[in-house]
């Protein structure tokens, strides 16, 4: 580059950045130029670097997609309003951006294990109502969680009554090509929750036995539950679907906690695996630094999984 086009770029690039945090991050001209090449699908959230990109979802895909995330997840895109997540859609389809898991279904949203009739109608309701997102988007994956226990019910009836509606879920998900992945969570913070191993999972995976009903293995869930985490993994593996990170504890970025993410992307990599992980988790460290310290983070990681 010439030296007086440089000096004439500089100062353009200064002048946009001095005008203060009015200007959109695409107007500050200040992508990355040679983004990070990752060798897995991170998937990063909304809010996570909205100190350096700014606040509006748009700016913060760009960003996303500036430093090298080729993936994106966004558990509240359901009820986000249609217009956004039609921007959010193009942005993402521009930027070659693959969207990651949306929650379909959540706990109390999903309390079937009892065999209640209305509350199998509300989960299927909101299935049916996520495949409309889901062709919105451009997604493949929603998150389903059954729900709470049913107290009083011994749990094998507890496991047929949640069998029966995800295969009935899965009528819905599957002529769409789309698929629910069943997230169990840890007994620390959801104390109540019905679905709380990956053995269990597993069977149940089994029981339903559709394309459309996989697992999400959350490796913060799974390490403060059962631990041992890549021998379960490599037991469940062809009912892994979808994939969550965060270090334990305090449930940061990798690199801030007791898991060893260096040899658990390995695996995950030597595993031929070409889905997505969710960064599922917060940020250790507060504003651009602690923003920043995730990308480092992911990056130091990232260098074992090749």
């Amino acid at each position: 580059m010439k030296r007086r086009n440089f000096i004439q770029k500089t100062a353009l690039s200064t002048g946009a950045v001095s005008m203060g945090p009015s200007l959109s991050y695409a107007s500050t001209l200040a992508s990355a130029k040679d983004p990070y090449k990752f060798n897995l699908k991170y998937a990063p959230h909304l809010g996570m670097f909205e100190n350096l990109a700014g606040k509006d979802p748009i700016d913060q895909l760009n960003f996303m997609a500036d430093h090298g995330f080729t993936a994106f997840e966004d558990n509240k895109m359901r009820t986000r309003d249609v217009a956004l997540q039609e921007k959010m859609a193009q942005t993402m389809h521009k930027r070659s951006i693959e969207m990651g898991v949306f929650v379909a279904v959540f706990l109390k949203e999903g309390n079937v294990a009892s065999g209640n009739p209305e509350k199998r109608k509300a989960f299927l309701a909101h299935c049916k109502e996520s495949v409309e997102v889901a062709k919105r988007v451009n997604a493949k994956w929603m998150t389903v969680v059954p729900g709470n226990i049913a107290t009083k019910i011994r749990e094998g009836y507890q496991t047929t009554n949640v069998v029966e509606t995800l295969k009935q879920a899965s009528a819905i998900f599957e002529p769409h090509n789309l698929t629910m992945v069943l997230e169990p969570l840890n007994f620390f913070n959801h104390p109540n929750a019905f679905l709380t191993d990956s053995p269990q999972a597993y069977e149940i995976c089994k029981a339903v036995d559709s394309p459309s009903c996989k697992i999400l293995f959350d490796i913060y869930h799974q390490q403060i539950q059962e631990g041992n985490l890549i021998p379960n993994m490599e037991a469940c593996w062809d009912e892994i679907a979808y994939i969550q990170i965060g270090d334990n504890p305090g449930r940061n970025e990798p690199t801030t906690g007791e898991i060893n993410y260096w040899n658990m992307l390995r695996f995950i990599k030597e595993k031929g695996y070409n889905g997505i992980l969710g960064m599922e988790h917060g940020n250790s460290k507060p504003n651009k630094e602690g923003e920043q310290a995730v990308i480092e983070a992911y990056k130091n990681v990232d260098s074992f999984a090749r």
